[in-house]
């Protein structure tokens, strides 16, 4: 049991803010704590100070720490790696894929993986942090026998198009994506699209070019709803990584959810806050574009990201909610945006 009070004294936030960070039902979009033991055999079971930068880069989960932040559940990447070739991509995400269950396994049931909304709430009910494990790069599917449908036990829920890199599916929104003549979604793209919604996975806009973006949203299934998992929004800080108004109406139009990054250098405008509320004022603008019932928290903690100074690691949620507290916003709200609105996207596409 943590105690919220020590936690929130040590975080330098209000009783509140840690009592509520608990209450509420935390879900984050993206965490790609599954790098660092690819790295370097990185304990993901096991309490760290942070990585050997501080908070820089890699080293701000572990299971002790995402339990004191009140982390019920996380999309778990499997980020494929673009310089292998076609082939060795699938095969190194078969062994990745075995790797992350094995951890899971291995932590005598204070992890569990889900598929489904049904799954999770078992897992819950026993105490267990989810695991929804997700695949950052399509391209890792490249050599699949039968696309998605190849993946063992149906064990992905997530699949983001594109990472970093332009893949054959489309082009990506980073510099990379200039390289390319054509940046839209390909033939394969669309096919892989519908693939994705024939197994009810979850389609991931983040990092896929805009005229690409605007494309899947052309072909998807209308009837699932779309993600992106971990973004800022260009109406507050204008950025190649950053979705524009026009982006999150089309996700929230099908019913879906922005996950809001805690990359620093994605988020903070020009004059702008340098701790959490620099997160707080992307999620205001989702809100005030779409609703708070699209929108959500996708860290992108140890995607060799830099957070906020007062957000280093995931035991720090609760200065999230401080800054949401000091905007006024009820408990209701909150709870929505922490993990509410994921939860119901993951009922909605799989019950």
């Amino acid at each position: 049991m943590v105690d919220a009070q020590a936690l929130a004294s040590r975080l330098g936030c209000s009783l509140e803010a840690g009592q509520l960070a608990h209450a509420c039902e935390i879900v984050d979009l993206h965490v790609d704590t599954f790098i660092p033991p690819r790295l370097w055999g990185y304990d993901v079971l096991l309490r760290h100070d942070g990585g050997p930068l501080g908070r820089h880069f890699f080293g701000h989960c572990d299971l002790p720490r995402l339990r004191d932040g009140g982390v019920a559940g996380a999309m778990w990447s499997i980020t494929t790696n673009p310089l292998q070739g076609t082939a060795a991509r699938w095969r190194v995400f078969l062994d990745n894929l075995a790797r992350l269950r094995g951890i899971i396994a291995s932590s005598n049931g204070t992890m569990a993986m889900a598929r489904t909304l049904g799954e999770y709430r078992a897992a819950r009910a026993t105490g267990a942090h989810v695991c929804l494990l997700s695949i950052q790069g399509a391209n890792a599917l490249d050599a699949a026998p039968d696309g998605p449908a190849s993946i063992p036990d149906d064990a992905i829920v997530r699949v983001t198009l594109v990472h970093l890199t332009n893949a054959i599916y489309g082009a990506t929104s980073s510099p990379l994506g200039m390289l390319r003549p054509d940046k839209g979604l390909t033939a394969r793209g669309r096919e892989l699209v519908a693939r994705l919604n024939a197994r009810r996975i979850f389609v991931d806009l983040a990092h896929i070019h805009e005229r690409a973006f605007f494309e899947a949203v052309a072909v998807h299934d209308r009837t699932q709803p779309l993600l992106a998992t971990h973004t800022g929004v260009a109406g507050v800080r204008p950025h190649w990584r950053n979705l524009t108004d026009a982006q999150l109406r089309a996700i929230a139009d099908t019913g879906g959810v922005v996950g809001i990054i805690f990359q620093a250098p994605f988020l903070q405008r020009p004059g702008g806050p340098r701790d959490a509320e620099m997160v707080v004022e992307h999620i205001a603008h989702v809100i005030a574009v779409v609703g708070d019932a699209h929108v959500a928290i996708g860290s992108d903690y140890d995607g060799a990201i830099t957070p906020p100074a007062d957000l280093p690691g995931a035991d720090c949620h609760p200065c999230v909610v401080q800054r949401m507290l000091d905007r006024g916003w009820a408990a209701e709200r909150i709870g929505r945006i922490l993990g509410g609105n994921a939860l119901r996207v993951l009922g909605a596409l799989r019950p």
